[in-house]
């Protein structure tokens, strides 16, 4: 049975120079999904994540799923810190950065529905010390939205490199009143940090606390995350990922200390792992009232700025993006060392995170990877009739040769012969058919390969595979990388032989 294609139509609306139109678009055209599917998706993307992570000499990836009410995957793979040898876990802490800035725009929605703040709130009404000036008159909405025009991290923005301390209240005002205005309001989408440290001083000033506390009271502990907080805490510093420079510039990473981002908390403070973010992002899922009510999500989350040149778009705190037909909304966050996304559909219920600790770690490809294998193993959640699952996962397991490395893997009740070494593995996924006990045939590719065409599996009698065949053999991937190890030379009639 194939899964079903539904399209769904939804008004959203889009900022424009004059104010908002409303648009009728598609919101998705990917394929229901199922319990069964998305574990499918979860068995192989994990065997595709820890190859990508040796692949690309990322220092460690912390990664998990989540479908309907729980948790389908949480791995990690690589190095906490590279230095001590220390494993990476599914409980270490990622700084998250700009994450934070959907913790922000869920307390102020949240205080929205209180009645204690209204989106069209002039700044100036809430902080006194902005009235008179350009920045003042801009609203809560706006700033969520990035659409006040205010300048990105101010004209000295190298604390990001460690330059010196993140600024505190007090630099803050003055970043605000050294020209922070840099085009009109809702001109054109203006991302700024800036703008979301201001959001995080409207939120003490209506609640008489400090950002940190009302955040972890609000948010964090009402949802018992327990692995997550607003700020860089010191008590808990031996449970963070060490985070890790590039290797643009350099054939090495260098440790980057871990600071605390001072009034910019609310713009980048927040720590958490990949498990917890898909459990905040849950609770942001239609239906679901832990924190906000489905009218106060659908106004976070619907599309506010098309943003030009860019392959997504900007809700009010939230980032909006398609992939494979799939309206996705969630966070990037880049920190000094660490590299993290989170998307997830709250109508499908689903959620994926991807945490790194390398500055150039790329975790919003490999966290699209996890929806795009969703969405193949839910297009035909079931295999053909007469053939049952077991008889595909036998086959299954990844395999090299000279030219490369090749994974057979089962995706929902079809058969794909993957690259690992690609970054998007559904970008053209080769389906094999099942013709025989150890026989598939290529029922599809580009073209380029060998459609039509028939592989042998050689199995051995406790069922491991010894050898496909079938145009270039391929083997076993250990076995082949042991081989690669013990020779010097490949020659004619002296290859790599496992």
């Amino acid at each position: 049975m194939v899964g079903s294609q539904k399209r769904r139509t939804a008004a959203r609306r889009i900022a424009a120079p004059g104010g908002a139109r409303v648009v009728a678009v598609p919101d998705t055209t990917a394929p229901d999904l199922t319990l069964a599917a998305v574990r499918s998706a979860a068995d192989y993307f994990q065997s595709w994540l820890g190859f990508r992570q040796t692949f690309l000499r990322v220092p460690g990836v912390q990664a998990a799923l989540w479908y309907d009410d729980g948790v389908v995957m949480s791995s990690a793979y690589g190095l906490a810190d590279a230095e001590a040898g220390t494993a990476l876990t599914s409980s270490h802490l990622f700084r998250i950065a700009s994450h934070s800035k959907m913790f922000t725009a869920t307390a102020v929605m949240g205080l929205v529905e209180d009645g204690r703040l209204r989106l069209d709130d002039a700044l100036a009404s809430r902080l006194g010390w902005l009235a008179g000036t350009p920045v003042g008159d801009r609203t809560v909405g706006e700033l969520l939205a990035h659409g006040g025009g205010v300048i990105r991290d101010g004209q000295d923005g190298d604390f990001w490199q460690l330059d010196r301390a993140f600024p505190d209240e007090a630099a803050l005002r003055a970043v605000v009143a050294d020209g922070a205005e840099i085009l009109p309001a809702n001109q054109q989408f203006k991302y700024s940090n800036i703008g979301f440290g201001l959001l995080g001083l409207v939120v003490e000033a209506v609640t008489g606390t400090s950002y940190a506390e009302f955040l972890q009271k609000a948010v964090v502990d009402r949802l018992g995350l327990t692995h997550t907080g607003p700020e860089f805490d010191p008590a808990r510093s031996g449970e963070y990922a060490a985070g890790y420079s590039a290797l643009s510039y350099a054939d090495r990473r260098l440790p980057v200390d871990h600071v605390d981002t001072g009034a910019l908390a609310s713009a980048t403070g927040f720590f958490s792992t990949a498990d917890d973010l898909c459990r905040f992002t849950s609770a942001h899922f239609l239906g679901d009232d832990r924190l906000l009510s489905d009218r106060s999500k659908r106004i976070l989350q619907r599309t506010e700025w098309k943003v030009e040149g860019a392959d997504s778009d900007y809700a009010l705190g939230f980032a909006v993006r398609e992939v494979g037909g799939r309206r996705l909304v969630g966070h990037g966050g880049g920190y000094p060392g660490h590299a993290t996304c989170t998307l997830f559909d709250p109508r499908a219920r689903l959620a994926v995170s991807v945490l790194t600790n390398a500055i150039d770690g790329p975790s919003l490809s490999l966290a699209k990877a996890a929806v795009r294998l969703t969405d193949i193993a839910a297009a035909h959640p079931d295999p053909p009739d007469g053939i049952d699952a077991a008889s595909l996962d036998r086959l299954c397991g990844r395999y090299a040769n000279l030219w490369g490395v090749t994974d057979i893997a089962r995706l929902g009740g079809r058969l794909y012969a993957i690259g690992p070494t690609a970054d998007d593995p559904a970008e053209e996924p080769t389906e094999l058919e099942l013709t025989g006990p150890t026989t598939v045939r290529i029922s599809h590719d580009s073209g380029y390969g060998s459609a039509g065409e028939t592989l042998q599996f050689d199995v051995a009698d406790d069922g491991t595979v010894r050898v496909i065949r079938g145009g270039m053999s391929w083997h076993p991937f250990e076995r082949f990388q042991a081989a690669v190890a013990e020779t010097d030379r490949v020659r004619v009639g002296t290859p790599i032989r496992p």
